[in-house]
């Protein structure tokens, strides 16, 4: 079978340690890499040896060969990058947050639709082997009927108005930045919301340092989430169910180890190191995807990813949070 070619637009952190993982996804080729900079796209991970690189993302989108793009630019170009590609025919990847609200997310799952594109946003815990086994203790009910999940996801940053964490032009916050991850796994774990109550301290540049949230779902669980960059957290998450529970931690929302506890017996560790930063199970799944037919994800659907935008909208409503480009 022809590898798939694999286009990357942006060449920051997280684009590099995408693009070091994409040797270990199947069927694969990293083929070109667009930047704003033809620098940039020189510098980029020369060890890889990519074929393509281009000075603009435009370029980088209009080369016929590419068959699949990750987009990792940051979170206030989410929408536009994708638009660009979707109306040049390309399936899609594109990095948390999916984009900065929920009207824009609407669009372009709309517009992927119309055009029986392919598109799925990275949420790369999802597709970690600790959470494909979660997912299936949770559907086994090992651990009963889940009633609540805690998760904390903090860290100290060092504050800088101009970075992407702390720019609201940007789109920078915690509820953006870490709170996705946190709210996503209450929605994978809990599913949809009907009431929510939260709490955020604004900082000086304007956007939430240190946030609480309180859902209550549809299903009668209750999920309690915590995420910040002005102090470090435990990092973890926990669902209890009637029956024991299970914990994912250090870093729940890249795992290499699971906890569960049944009957208050003492925890049983599994441990599901991995030698990689992770995005290749990500990859592999949108790949696998796009392969077969499929317009977008089982595990991550477009729906889903709309809901929780809603969601984040709905709590950025409550702590006083709008963005300049709104």
């Amino acid at each position: 079978m022809q590898k798939v070619k694999w286009g990357i637009l942006g060449t920051g952190n997280i684009a590099k340690k995408f693009a070091e993982c994409m040797k270990y996804v199947d069927n694969a080729e990293l083929w070109g890499v667009g930047s704003r900079f033809q620098e940039s796209a020189d510098n980029f991970m020369n060890d890889l040896n990519i074929p393509k690189r281009y000075s603009s993302y435009q370029a980088l989108i209009d080369d016929p060969d590419v068959q699949i793009i990750y987009i990792s630019t940051l979170n206030h170009l989410h929408y536009e990058n994708t638009l660009a590609c979707l109306n040049a025919g390309k399936a899609v990847l594109c990095e948390k947050p999916f984009t900065i609200n929920a009207r824009e997310a609407k669009e372009l799952i709309a517009l992927a639709r119309s055009k029986n594109i392919f598109l799925m946003q990275g949420l790369w815990s999802r597709y970690f082997p600790v959470y494909v086994q979660v997912r299936e203790w949770l559907q086994k009910g090992t651990i009963g009927e889940v009633e609540m999940l805690t998760v904390s996801h903090g860290f100290r940053g060092d504050f800088n108005p101009n970075s992407r964490l702390f720019n609201p032009e940007y789109g920078g916050g915690a509820l953006l930045d870490v709170g996705i991850y946190t709210h996503s796994l209450a929605s994978m774990v809990l599913g949809p919301v009907k009431s929510v109550q939260a709490k955020a301290d604004i900082g000086p540049s304007g956007v939430d340092e240190l946030l609480a949230t309180i859902l209550h779902h549809e299903n009668g669980g209750i999920s309690v989430l915590q995420s910040s960059f002005r102090t470090n957290m435990i990092n973890q998450a926990i669902i209890m169910g009637s029956k024991g529970y299970i914990r994912i931690a250090p870093a729940y929302w890249r795992p290499r180890k699971v906890y569960l506890c049944l009957n208050s017996e003492e925890e049983q560790e599994f441990n599901m190191q991995i030698d990689s930063h992770g995005f290749q199970f990500e990859a592999q799944a949108a790949q696998d995807c796009m392969l077969a037919g499929k317009l977008e994800s089982d595990i991550m659907p477009n729906d889903e990813t709309l809901a929780l935008m809603e969601l984040l909208d709905t709590i950025r409503g409550k702590i006083g949070l709008t963005y300049p480009m709104e």
